[in-house]
């Protein structure tokens, strides 16, 4: 039963990974990440598949080896983030709201930066 739920979770975070690819608002090596962890708990087999698949598995070596993001997803991620706040703006978000998401994707932004390239 518990594997059962590991492997749902696993399938579903891949699944939004995948999604994210293709939307720039949906991150996707943090959905891959949670993707790895669930599959090393439901299936073997499919954690070696996911770290051995020539899109999704570099990605989450490099997380796992030395901590590193990616030139292109550092980019990509300050630009979902800029078109978050945009829009956060443009649909008249109260102040406050805006302050709080400042405050939260400065400190994401920040974060995502300091890591090494992968």
């Amino acid at each position: 039963m518990i594997r059962s739920v590991w492997l749902v979770a696993g399938s579903l975070a891949l699944a939004f990974g995948t999604v994210g690819i293709f939307l720039p608002l949906l991150p996707t090596v943090p959905f891959l990440l949670l993707a790895a962890f669930c599959f090393a708990r439901g299936s073997e087999r499919l954690h070696n598949w996911l770290l051995s698949h020539p899109v999704f598995g570099p990605p989450i070596e490099n997380w796992r080896d030395r901590g590193a993001i990616g030139r292109r997803a550092k980019w990509a991620a300050t630009i979902s983030i800029l078109t978050a706040f945009l829009l956060a703006v443009l649909f008249g978000a109260p102040m406050s709201a805006l302050l709080v998401q400042v405050i939260v994707l400065v400190g994401v932004s920040v974060f995502i930066w300091t890591r090494p390239d992968g």
